[in-house]
């Protein structure tokens, strides 16, 4: 005679009406109120995410004012004379045309990596939200540095320029960007590829997954599905409970 395996004011854990070991209550894990705080959670982070994004784009655009002093400064003037007829190039040789649109694009890529190793810095999270304001923010300070610049240059109006300086004397031709579609670009590519790098070589790693214990299995013992171990089907006789 051997005793009963469940004692009969205990149930059993294989009864349909058992309660599932992960449920823990309203609210708790695997409860009916659990879905309503991972969504509440989800969207305060959307929302936080979102107003970082605006912060990084408003910052980035700001700093388009410096490029475009900057460009002013550096950038290489092209020299016209006037015969008192029409307007020629002083040096029709020379490359400051082609010149000014160089200074632009490295003066961008110099602002797009600087952009991003600060916003890379001060946002360690990364995520999709912080690259678009990025991006947007170095298209945006890119076009107000093109603008900013072609205020400040020599004047726009040609013939009055050649007028007011004389017949015979040299005068700086207006501060232009020809290769409007790429420069523009520069900024944006230039920092999203180093913010990119960046959160690869020195972003937070995922952490990794640790497998626990079978249940009821003890360190060392034999592995499951194996065919040994308790409850397992063998050829000698089953001891008696």
């Amino acid at each position: 005679m051997t005793a009963p395996l469940t004692p009969p004011h205990q149930p059993s854990s294989n009864g349909p009406w058992h309660a599932p070991q992960k449920w823990g209550g309203p609210g708790g894990p695997g409860g009916p109120g659990s879905g309503g705080l991972a969504e509440s959670q989800g969207e305060n982070d959307r929302r936080s995410d979102l107003r970082r994004a605006a912060v990084v784009t408003a910052l980035v655009t700001v700093a388009g004012i410096g490029l475009g002093l900057l460009w002013v400064w550096l950038a290489p003037r092209v020299p016209l004379i006037s015969d008192g007829s029409a307007v020629f190039l002083s040096d029709s040789e020379g490359e400051e045309a082609i010149g000014a649109d160089g200074t632009f694009v490295l003066l961008a890529l110099a602002f797009g990596a600087l952009s991003a190793a600060l916003v890379f810095w001060f946002q360690r999270r990364g995520g999709i939200a912080i690259v678009v304001g990025l991006a947007l923010g170095g298209l945006f300070g890119s076009l107000l540095a093109w603008r900013l610049g072609v205020w400040l240059g020599p004047s726009q109006d040609v013939v009055a320029h050649a007028r007011a300086v004389g017949k015979g004397v040299v005068f700086d031709a207006p501060l232009r960007l020809r290769a409007k579609g790429a420069a523009l670009l520069v900024w944006s590519i230039g920092a999203m590829a180093v913010h990119l790098g960046l959160t690869a070589l020195f972003g937070p790693r995922d952490p990794e997954p640790e497998w626990g214990a079978f249940p009821g299995w003890s360190a060392g013992g034999p592995v499951p599905g194996t065919g040994t171990g308790p409850g397992a089907p063998t050829g000698g006789s089953v001891p008696p409970a």
